[in-house]
């Protein structure tokens, strides 16, 4: 399959040992510059611990019969689990595996993208039991629809949506779509999308902040125009039928257990079929990233002539 977004990773086993510091540091750097260029880092094994008995767990339960919602969801800063319910001997293994995931994923990355250790914000963490592949769900929270993400609780004021999925399918891949970079994307349906609105209609966000922040029960959320478009461009994308049909696309496959990381607020993508996957998202803010001319905040600002995040 020609131009794959993803580079496989085959080196981080051995962050320490023999390679001496600055050449942990350089690499690690590296990496965090493909990252923020577009790129999908690939692992066929898990690089982190994630014990077999809790993966057999994940996969026998009756998914339908714990209520579930679209998404299981974990908290670390509250150590909080949303979005399931039903015996509690099973909420509380659930509530325990995805908090070992998500410290895993934390002390793996602490190494291997260690610019941003220490500096990113710990997002939500969560478990995908549901088949993709038909799933019955609205227009804006289709997976299988090309997007890129935008949070409409969380905004990131420029700051980066860096994620960490894990295919727990014993014997399926996750496939995906994906399509042009952002900045391609951008130049194409940035102006349709309303970003001119957005960037010089200072009534505009006061107003639309507002009025969001009504209906999700927000106040002060400190939105800039750059979080107000992203989630413009987000549903925009889902919205738009021509270009979910006619835009180029190249089909990825993520092998059972396998780990991928990718920044999806700059990676345009669609999630076609699969089943038990997990994921934690981090927070990466501006003065972290390597390579701050590859964010979309400022590859916006460019198209937009004027600063989107202050």
């Amino acid at each position: 399959m020609p131009n794959l977004p993803w580079i496989l990773v085959e080196d981080y086993k051995s962050p320490g040992g023999w390679v001496r510091p600055e050449q942990h540091n350089a690499r690690a750097r590296a990496y965090c510059e493909l990252l923020e260029s577009g790129q999908i880092l690939f692992f066929r094994e898990l690089p982190l611990q994630l014990p077999p008995d809790d993966r057999t767990f994940l996969l026998a339960q009756e998914w339908s019969e714990l209520r579930l919602h679209k998404n299981v969801s974990y908290r670390p800063s509250e150590d909080l689990l949303r979005g399931v319910s039903g015996d509690g001997r099973t909420i509380g293994r659930l509530h325990s595996i995805l908090r070992n995931y998500s410290s895993q994923v934390v002390e793996f990355l602490a190494k291997f993208l260690q610019p941003y250790a220490g500096r990113w914000v710990l997002d939500f963490a969560s478990f995908r039991p549901i088949e993709e592949d038909g799933r019955d769900l609205p227009l804006h929270k289709r997976n299988d629809l090309l997007h890129v993400d935008a949070f409409p609780s969380r905004p990131t004021r420029g700051g980066r949506i860096l994620r960490v999925f894990t295919n727990l399918n014993p014997s399926k891949p996750r496939v995906w779509h994906t399509t042009e970079n952002f900045a391609s994307l951008a130049r194409k349906y940035a102006e349709a999308a309303g970003l001119r609105q957005i960037a010089e209609d200072d009534s505009f966000i006061g107003r639309t902040v507002q009025n969001l922040g009504s209906k999700l029960g927000f106040r002060g959320m400190g939105r800039t125009r750059y979080d107000m478009f992203m989630l413009r461009f987000h549903d925009y994308l889902k919205e738009n039928s021509d270009f979910q049909a006619n835009c180029p696309k190249v089909r990825l496959e993520f092998p059972p257990l396998s780990t991928w990381i990718v920044f999806t607020d700059s990676v345009a993508h669609a999630v076609m079929s699969g089943q038990y996957a997990i994921e934690q998202t981090l927070l990466i803010p501006p003065q972290a990233l390597v390579a701050p001319q590859s964010a979309p905040y400022r590859i916006l600002e460019g198209i937009a002539g004027q600063a989107l995040v202050s």
